[in-house]
């Protein structure tokens, strides 16, 4: 058999189970938390002083912290290239008789939860006068037109992979931004990024308990499939950030200066996230491993401590750049 029809076969093996991880691990529209719970009630008596009350806050916090909170929320809104990419896996289809498959209703269900972050986050930026909509709005247009690839085709092992990084790095990045928002009086700000930071949490367990899965069925094809996504690195969502009439992707590397500088994400979150899925998926313990296999698992296991010596050499710019998504700060 075919790798490729071992990898389907798997998938048809996991979605017997689909139910259970759908009532585990995601919540209904009407149970879970919705962006208006942490938002001023625009039919409410204290909308204006709640608004005036978020512009005189957020007018003290630096450049770096709103891009960093900007960066963060273009992210979540390029949600509709996230879903076009995990629909197209093998094993998942939206074309059966009976419509969607497990897999499908689970990817839906999914970008229905995640759809939240990027809203709450929009309308509280937009709230706080600090930053230029319009340009913000065109570089998430050009964010979902530009799309991305993230080095996995159509293998589900990988793209597993890069999920459980992935959804584990936004739940860093929102926490800490939490923290901030926290020590800066800007309690609903922080109390909503710890709540994106929650539903994070909770997705990057469901997909690193598929990864496990897969690890008791395929051991060797899922150890070579987290070697190949590693040794090429997770790409983030926001590689191809740009500003109007700017070039894909020339916004990155200068928005993840300002994540450094504010410790919202740090190349030591790169590697404590490695460290993170090596312990979540005991690799150092599993069985039945190929050859090939058994040299992917000793380079991941020295991985970490390979990229910590590298985050260790990276030097951080002092100087920011001038985002054209930034107003002046409020008089």
């Amino acid at each position: 058999m075919s790798i490729k029809n071992i990898r389907i076969e798997v998938m048809q093996t996991l979605e017997k189970n689909i139910d259970v991880f759908l009532d585990k691990f995601l919540i209904a529209p009407e149970k879970i938390w919705q962006p208006s719970d942490f938002l001023p009630n625009p039919q409410g008596d204290n909308f204006t002083d709640e608004v005036k009350e978020i512009r005189e806050i957020s007018k003290d916090l630096s450049d770096d912290f709103w891009i960093s909170l900007v960066g963060d929320m273009i992210t979540e809104e390029a949600l509709p290239t996230y879903e076009s990419w995990l629909l197209d896996l093998e094993g998942i289809s939206q074309h059966t008789e009976n419509g969607d498959n497990g897999w499908a209703s689970w990817i839906r269900k999914w970008t229905a939860e995640e759809n939240r972050h990027g809203d709450v986050l929009n309308k509280y930026i937009y709230l706080s006068g600090r930053v230029n909509m319009r340009e913000i709005e065109i570089t998430t247009q050009h964010l979902i037109a530009d799309g991305f690839d993230i080095g996995t085709s159509r293998d589900p092992y990988k793209n597993f992979v890069y999920t459980s990084f992935q959804e584990l790095a936004t739940f860093v990045s929102h926490n800490n931004v939490a923290k901030i928002a926290k020590e800066a009086g800007m309690k609903s700000l922080a109390k909503m990024c710890r709540r994106i930071g929650g539903d994070e949490m909770r997705h990057h367990k469901a997909y690193t308990e598929f990864v496990n899965q897969i690890f008791a069925i395929d051991p060797s094809e899922m150890m070579l499939a987290y070697l190949h996504m590693m040794k090429h690195k997770i790409v983030m969502p926001a590689m191809h950030l740009r500003e109007a009439f700017g070039s894909k992707g020339s916004l990155f590397d200068t928005f993840s200066d300002a994540a450094q500088r504010m410790k919202v994400y740090t190349s030591f979150d790169y590697v404590n996230i490695i460290k993170t899925l090596n312990s979540n998926w005991n690799i150092d313990k599993i069985t039945g491993l190929t050859p090939e296999a058994e040299k992917a698992r000793a380079y991941l296991i020295k991985l970490p401590d390979i990229m910590q010596r590298i985050a260790e050499r990276i030097v951080v710019p002092e100087q920011s750049h001038h985002f054209k998504w930034m107003n002046p700060k409020i008089a």
